[in-house]
């Protein structure tokens, strides 16, 4: 009796616990911030003041914010890793703007923070306002930024298939996502698996195109936090303005970001 009494609460805690953990599972949400690019001034819609993001960094570490890696927060959704903890954050930067070597990093030293930049390979040592191989490779090798790809050349989708053929389209496609990740690769090794959408642009065709060049999850500029529920293939994130600032970016934090009309 003993022994069948004791059975019987061992499966009963291990019930509460498996409740416990899928209802902790259901409820996280967590905000991926993106970033383009930082300055003294705000020289146009895409930039924050350093002196804004260096508050956003602040106030993350002084109210009991956790920033979790990118991939820390794919892991989950690939069941690899436990759900993240309640206020849990992410950090990342879209099209590897020179600024992120000056501006960024000082900043993200201080806290040690990990960041993701997503990287479209053609600008990089070529463009002005691009970080050179050179300075993305420090930035890998301090062990707080991870590499990933933003497509080849930062195309437009939307309206390249209106120009092409179906066949055309596809080619033009396959090509922007491989080639990316193989010159992302060879410059800098590791394993480049993840994708952010140029302009937020992204369908269903693109997304299988996408699994079919190896890409694990991609990621859109959906403005609200990712939640349990969402798709690997189309995790949301949050477009910063320097808007954002203040009260601002506590509501954002919790859920209640203002609706922005960005020009991307």
């Amino acid at each position: 009796m003993r022994k069948l009494l004791f059975r019987f609460v061992l499966i009963a805690a291990a019930l509460h616990f498996f409740v416990i953990s899928a209802r902790c599972a259901d409820s996280f949400r967590v905000p991926i911030l993106l970033y383009h690019r930082l300055g003294p001034t705000v020289v146009d819609g895409m930039t924050i003041t350093t002196t804004v993001f260096a508050s956003h960094m602040k106030y993350l570490h002084d109210n009991g914010y956790t920033v979790i890696s990118l991939r820390r927060l794919v892991d989950y959704y690939r069941g690899k890793a436990p759900a993240p903890r309640p206020k849990s954050v992410v950090i990342v930067e879209d099209d590897a703007h020179k600024s992120v070597y000056s501006e960024m990093l000082p900043v993200i030293r201080k806290y040690g923070y990990p960041v993701t930049i997503f990287v479209y390979p053609s600008a990089i040592s070529n463009a002005k306002y691009a970080l050179t191989w050179e300075q993305l490779r420090a930035l890998k090798k301090s062990g707080l930024f991870d590499i990933q790809s933003h497509t080849y050349w930062h195309p437009n989708f939307k309206h390249d298939r209106k120009k092409m053929s179906g066949p055309a389209f596809e080619k033009f496609v396959m090509i922007q996502l491989q080639k990316s990740k193989a010159k992302l690769q060879s410059e800098l090794g590791g394993n480049v698996d993840m994708l952010a959408w140029p302009f937020g642009i992204y369908d269903d065709y693109l997304i299988e195109k996408a699994r079919e060049a190896g890409y694990l999850a991609t990621f859109t500029i959906d403005r609200r936090h990712a939640t349990a529920s969402d798709p690997v293939m189309k995790l949301p994130r949050y477009l910063l303005v320097n808007a954002d600032n203040g009260k601002a970016f506590v509501r954002l934090l919790e859920g209640n970001a203002v609706k922005r009309n960005v020009v991307y």
